[in-house]
């Protein structure tokens, strides 16, 4: 299928406005019928494009292009043809699609490519197709290799959007930005329902971004010590919200050393909160080589702060942030922490599971180990929904779209010259590709 598409990408190519031209100049010595002819033929291969509606329970009411996503690619690609599978659940009806000239259908098999969000089940599944979605296969998900064994059954193309990279190895499509933006949001929800100074209506009650944000002139804080991590897709989005409601950035040193008579935050990346066990300096490298050479800092951080919105993303190996025990200390002061990276049991003691959309805290007791109240004494409010971005579907859907757009779909339409969808090829005639080798014994452990 991919070859197929590379040939057609290659066609597409050709029709581009420097190519058109030389053609003319073909023209003034050569037949018009063979460039009327030839011109025909680059028009006559097409490329079908489906959006695919999203099955997985529970429903995700995001879109990976939107209507006017589908209008700009239609517009810009001539020889480009995009269904719109009939969903009654995404967050763009149909008719949304249908204003915009885009053709709702209820079966997509006589397309080249199919894009999703999520996970496609497995009877939905068509033959020799290429696929675009979260496969959630490539760190050998066990609930997940039943997937990609129908996949190479059916001698699917998968490209995960997870590993669509550029030649820096940085990620390029992800919904990592939305995940951080609601998740900084519901850590100062959280704190409000915690401490009883105010309350917020949930993200997902809100139409949009707009209405979430408007709702954070309600925040009502003191002299709060704010802690937030991560420096990727999740931690600008945190510190979007983190610009919006206006509470000071100060250093690491003032944090740490001076009180304030405001709400402050200070804003750490993992060489912050890591130090050598030995007590050498700190070398990056050696921290991702050899982790184990590493220790936490982060109490230092932690007996100081009342919120912790975590937002890092954490490698097998690291030092935990902070651990069952740390918590124990009378000097852990933490009332609520918001774990947008939501690792269970992992780096975060007070994770113990993952929290939904409906009910997004918990109250970790730091004695007992337990789960309780989050408003009881003695306990740390939790927020660890780990499907954030679905609770503003249409913000992180527009946003997701404009990446997909301007970095993925050209490399599909025109030209994959940077090999960025072949490196995140999952499998491809009927077997893994050499990326994903590694996957053979998760596989054959079925």
């Amino acid at each position: 299928m991919l070859d197929m598409l590379t040939t057609k990408r290659t066609c597409s190519q050709i029709q581009s406005a420097p190519v058109i031209n030389e053609l003319r100049k073909i023209t003034k010595r050569t037949s018009y019928f063979f460039f009327f002819f030839y011109f025909c033929f680059l028009n006559y291969i097409i490329m079908k494009i489906g959006v695919l509606k999203e099955e997985k329970v529970p429903a995700d009411k995001r879109v990976p292009l939107t209507p006017k996503h589908c209008r700009i690619l239609l517009d810009t690609y001539p020889n480009l043809e995009l269904s719109v599978q009939s969903s009654d659940i995404r967050c763009f009806l149909d008719d949304m699609y249908l204003a915009e000239g885009i053709n709702i259908v209820d079966d997509l098999s006589d397309c080249d490519v199919l894009i999703g969000v999520k996970e496609v089940p497995l009877e939905s599944l068509i033959a020799n197709k290429t696929y675009f979605y979260f496969s959630h296969t490539i760190k050998e998900q066990s609930y997940n290799r039943a997937l990609l064994l129908k996949m190479l059954q059916l001698n699917i193309s998968m490209v995960d959007y997870e590993v669509l990279r550029n030649n820096k190895g940085e990620r390029l499509l992800g919904f990592g930005r939305y995940a951080g933006v609601v998740g900084a949001y519901n850590g100062f929800l959280t704190y409000g329902l915690k401490s009883g100074k105010y309350n917020l209506k949930a993200a997902h009650n809100c139409a949009d971004r707009v209405e979430m944000e408007g709702e954070m002139s309600k925040i009502e804080l003191l002299n709060e010590k704010i802690i937030v991590t991560g420096n990727g897709r999740v931690g600008n989005g945190v510190m979007e919200i983190m610009k919006k409601s206006n509470i000071r950035q100060v250093s690491k040193l003032d944090f740490l050393n001076k009180t304030f008579n405001e709400a402050v935050f200070v804003h750490l990346n993992f060489m912050d909160y890591n130090i050598k066990i030995d007590g050498s300096s700190f070398n990056q490298q050696e921290f991702f080589t050899n982790p184990e050479l590493f220790k936490s800092s982060f109490m230092d951080y932690a007996i100081h702060a009342n919120i912790f919105i975590a937002g890092h993303y954490y490698s097998s190996g690291s030092p935990y942030l902070f651990t069952r025990e740390d918590a124990k200390s009378l000097d852990f002061n933490l009332l609520v922490v918001a774990d947008i990276s939501c690792d269970i049991n992992g780096p975060v003691a007070s994770t113990i599971r993952p929290s939904t959309i409906a009910n997004p805290i918990y109250g970790y007791n730091k004695q007992s180990e337990q789960e309780v109240n989050f408003r009881t004494e003695d306990s740390i409010a939790v927020m660890a929904v780990d499907n954030l971005p679905c609770e503003l579907p249409k913000d992180a859907s527009e946003d997701f779209g404009d990446e997909m757009i301007d970095k993925i779909l050209p490399s599909l339409l025109i030209g994959d010259d940077n090999q960025i969808i072949f490196n995140a090829t999952i499998c491809k005639d009927g077997d893994l590709t050499p990326n994903f080798e590694y996957l053979r014994s998760y596989i054959k452990a079925y």
